[in-house]
């Protein structure tokens, strides 16, 4: 059978969601393919701890998403309620909450937006038909029926976490690590440093090599009694995969300072955040040697077939239950200790049909997809300045992080590849999800970035304001005939302000404010410096207003006397009213 629509997504994950709700909104027709028989990615699969620095650096449909958590709370449980309190505004959540809102969102859209699910896109080149460079459909398996589906749209997204489609399509990919001479990235290559150690303490030969970083499961534990289920001994549980635990309790040999709820208890193990309801989203411990990653063995997983993924799958979810139930349970660890671990178990109302365990692997890093715009560390670590990224799609901001790759080395005082480096608010240049070689294909979850790079643009809050551009961007195109790799970027940005996006993060301006698209234009093009204050209510001086209306090639305004908000607003009037080729001219000099 074939189906024809304006965009096919391939991915029900955050990026993939947002990116047909934006052509749906936009007018659009739009479906997202989803291989599982669930939709939402990691916030719907125990991600419950939002992983971004700077609330208020990413807006649009993340921003509606945060503030729906919110109000589900506070319309549950009541505005002074402890679930409130424990949301943090929105940004902290159950997964079920996550993925009714996230199916809610959806439903909005109407028949404008279709979800298919048990649609299985297998990363060969024979799935991807193209006509030239450009992709003209794709094949799908029905997972239900097994038959074949071809989907053929204007415009294809890759939303999924390995690159399967991209790579399908014949676009070019990075795997692995780059090394610390080929762009000068801290924390690149192999790495080792003691968990919030001091620099000087690092190790590491910057040397590249193939090794992908360590996926895991988030665990929404609990220790309320009546909705606990105990964790039980997995049918292939392999004792002498944790024994190296006891002799780490008994030396208290860690690799850091450990920040859990629980000192002495599964806390050291499991790095702990607090949910709603008795729950917390329990990640890997990086200040522990051993914990729920499980380096090495998911190499081969971003290109490897459906059928080992999901033998990996199960290796690793046996894995984290028989380190839960090492804890619990074996006589070799201290009496007390295993105590405090078996007040913990898992959530009995969420995940009812998978035994009550997450349904979907943290795949923090596969292919990542090379586009007309490489994403570095250094990109997110300058502070900003008359050079920002005048096509940035969002704004953006966390630390580079990642997790280990390899397992436990004699001597070395942590697993190769655990970092965790101090970013400053940055903005991310269209190019990112735009890539080489296949026409009519937008990239927004398996990025282009290196390694470092990646590991600060992979946080679900970027994913989804980069699948919300990605969504826009075919709007743009659609409207104008043109292609995605040529669409009018100041279009699209404008569409994203009217969305509530942020483009270039400032502390004391937000989406609604006064004044806020014209900040949003000139910022972008470098007219207000390097600093996060953009200080609209304050006087322009004549310096200022001298030199913006030179750099905007506008009028003199001679006789003007007011804020630094008005000049802009000023100045936008007079900018915006050019034709969008002559805007873009104008700035040219500013691109990066």
């Amino acid at each position: 059978m074939i189906f024809e629509y304006d965009a096919v997504i391939v991915g029900g994950t955050p990026a993939g969601i947002m990116a047909g709700i934006a052509v749906a909104r936009g007018g659009g027709r739009a479906v997202i393919l989803e291989r599982t028989a669930y939709i939402g990615g990691l916030p719907a699969n125990g991600l419950g701890a939002t992983d971004i620095a700077t609330r208020g650096a990413t807006g649009g449909l993340f921003l509606d998403f945060v503030r729906r958590v919110y109000q589900h709370y506070c319309a549950a449980y009541g505005p002074n309620s402890p679930q409130v309190a424990l949301c943090s505004d929105g940004y902290r959540f159950e997964p079920h909450v996550a993925e009714a809102i996230l199916l809610a969102m959806i439903a909005e859209q109407g028949e404008r937006l279709e979800v298919r699910r048990l649609r299985q896109f297998t990363h060969e080149p024979r799935n991807a038909l193209k006509d030239g460079a450009a992709l003209s459909g794709i094949r799908i398996v029905n997972r239900e029926t097994g038959d074949e589906e071809i989907y053929r749209a204007s415009v294809f997204v890759d939303a999924t976490y390995e690159g399967d489609l991209a790579a399908a399509a014949g676009a070019p990919y990075m795997l692995g690590r780059e090394g610390a001479a080929e762009y000068g990235e801290p924390c690149a290559g192999k790495f080792y440093q003691r968990w919030r150690g001091p620099v000087d303490e690092v190790y590491t030969t910057g040397q590249g090599d193939n090794a992908i970083q360590s996926y895991n499961y988030r665990l929404p534990l609990t220790t309320d009694p009546a909705n606990m289920r105990r964790i039980e001994k997995p049918a292939t549980y392999n004792r002498a995969e944790y024994l190296s635990l006891i002799e780490d309790l008994r030396l208290q040999r860690f690799a850091g300072p450990p920040t859990p709820l629980e000192f002495d208890g599964i806390g050291l193990i499991t790095n702990m955040v607090r949910l709603p309801n008795d729950k917390v989203d329990a990640n890997n411990q990086h200040a522990a040697f051993l914990s729920t990653d499980l380096p090495e063995e998911n190499w081969p997983y971003p290109t490897a077939s459906w059928e080992w993924r999901d033998r990996f799958a199960s290796r690793l979810r046996e894995y984290t239950l028989g380190l839960l139930y090492f804890a619990q349970n074996d006589a070799g660890l201290p009496p007390a200790f295993r105590e405090r671990c078996r007040r913990w178990g898992l959530s009995r109302d969420e995940f009812a049909d998978n035994d009550n365990f997450p349904r979907q692997i943290y795949v923090r890093e596969g292919r990542r997809i090379r586009g007309e715009y490489l994403f570095t560390a250094h990109d997110a670590l300058k502070k900003r300045h008359s050079r920002a990224h005048s096509s940035s799609i969002t704004a953006s901001h966390y630390a580079l992080d990642s997790h280990a790759c390899l397992k436990r080395e004699a001597g070395r005082p942590h697993l190769d590849g655990i970092f965790s480096h101090r970013t400053r608010p940055y903005s991310v240049p269209y190019g990112v999800i735009v890539p080489l070689a296949v026409d009519n294909l937008l990239i927004p979850a398996p990025a282009s970035a290196t390694h470092i790079g990646f590991s600060t643009l992979r946080m679900e809050p970027c994913w989804m304001a980069l699948g919300e551009a990605a969504g826009e961007a075919i709007n743009v195109s659609l409207a104008d005939g043109s292609s995605v790799r040529a669409v009018n970027v100041i279009e699209l940005q404008r569409r994203l302000l009217d969305a509530g996006a942020v483009l270039s993060y400032f502390e004391d301006a937000a989406p609604g404010d006064a004044h806020y698209p014209a900040l949003q234009f000139f910022a972008l093009r470098g007219f207000l410096g390097a600093g996060y204050q953009a200080g609209l209510d304050a006087p322009a001086s004549d310096e200022e207003r001298a030199r913006w209306t030179r750099w905007a090639d506008a009028p003199p305004l001679a006789d003007f006397s007011g804020t630094r908000g008005a000049l802009l607003d000023a100045l936008y009037a007079e900018v915006s009213a050019r034709p969008d080729r002559e805007q873009a001219a104008l700035f040219a000099d500013l691109e990066e």
